[in-house]
């Protein structure tokens, strides 16, 4: 693709570009593209200024004007803003994210830390498919992660195509994503993708996540307008697709708006919770402000609105109980970075958290 492009650059990128100061603020950034074994591919733009040593292209997003950069050293996720040395060799600064989708690293080695997944979305798309029950469960955990990363969360069941009756599965799925849209898409027919395609209005970017299988690609496909990623036939027997994007990728779409691609998530552990649980189970959190007591546990104490509403049909307890393990689950992961900061203190060594 070529001609002036933004790459989804802000004033609000613009200031964190001035705070930096110096030599740094009078270089100019460019987007994180994708990310490959200690190698960052970057963007220039238009919008975002360009050096006059800039690399031949720039500012046109194409694959003769990427450059590629080390990246060693540097916490980087694909979708972040970031400044180069002078020589256009490796990074020497990140801007300031507006969002971050960050969960626990999957190791258990790395409990304590975190892995960020994508950064600088606007909208964060949650695909589940139409083809296999509906995971409540996972989702609640995906919706804690996406309030909490600052992007706007949108549920998408894909797979349209291959379901007579998504009813049901909208039906159980909006039930645990208060508030949160939910659309229903195809990117075999093209149904729905035009409803998905609205959310990059403006040079936004989106994102979509979610397990391994659920027809991300196809959808990706759609959205893109060509075959921009590779996808494999499911098995046989139980509609599940085979994973086929294994790094996460910066994608233009046509007529304006930018989408991250990521690999499938396995696990959905999470980090530390600014108000994410808050706003995934708004609905026990409401009910919560009516119980008797402020510190009510929802266990026997009297006069429970949670307990109450439980008792009286209205809120599954398979929801309250998947709260209750959601905040033990926090706590105990807070718990541990304590741990993990004091060890670090003691070795004269202080690695902050990420911030976006």
């Amino acid at each position: 693709m070529t001609g002036d492009v933004d790459l989804g650059w802000t004033p609000g990128f613009q200031a964190a570009l001035d705070a930096l100061g110096g030599d740094l603020a009078e270089r100019a950034p460019a987007r994180l593209a994708r990310i490959d074994r200690g190698w960052s591919t970057l963007w220039y733009s238009a919008a975002a200024g360009r050096r006059a040593d800039a690399p031949t292209g720039a500012p046109a997003v194409d694959p003769a004007a990427e450059v590629r950069v080390r990246n060693i050293g540097a916490d980087v996720a694909v979708g972040d803003w970031v400044v180069p040395d002078a020589d256009v060799q490796r990074i020497d600064a990140v801007l300031a994210r507006s969002s971050a989708f960050v969960r626990r690293a999957s190791f258990e080695g790395d409990r304590a830390e975190a892995h960020t997944i994508a950064a600088n979305i606007d909208v964060v798309m949650l695909v589940h498919t139409l083809t296999t029950p509906p995971n409540q469960r996972r989702l609640e955990r995906e919706l804690v992660l996406a309030f909490d990363s600052g992007a706007r969360p949108v549920v998408v069941l894909s797979k349209a195509d291959l379901s007579d009756d998504p009813r049901r599965t909208v039906a159980a799925l909006a039930a645990v994503a208060v508030g949160v849209p939910v659309h229903v898409a195809s990117g075999v027919s093209g149904a729905g993708v035009d409803e998905l395609h609205a959310y990059a209005a403006g040079g936004s970017t989106i994102a979509l996540l979610g397990a391994s299988g659920v027809g991300k690609s196809t959808l990706i496909n759609a959205l893109v307008g060509r075959h921009a990623r590779h996808t494999e036939d499911v098995r046989f027997g139980d509609q599940r697709g085979r994973h086929t994007t294994t790094a996460a990728e910066l994608v233009a779409l046509p007529g304006g708006g930018w989408l991250i691609d990521t690999p499938g998530v396995r696990a959905v552990s999470l980090w530390s919770s600014g108000h994410g649980i808050e706003r995934a189970f708004r609905d026990i959190f409401e009910l919560m402000d009516h119980c008797r007591f402020r510190d009510c546990k929802h266990d026997d104490e009297p006069d429970c609105a949670v307990r109450g509403a439980v008792a009286g049909g209205t809120l599954d307890p398979a929801r309250l109980d998947s709260m209750k393990r959601l905040v033990a689950e926090e706590a105990a992961l807070e718990a541990e970075q304590r741990v993990q900061e004091r060890a670090m203190d003691r070795r004269g060594v202080r690695r902050p958290r990420p911030k976006h």
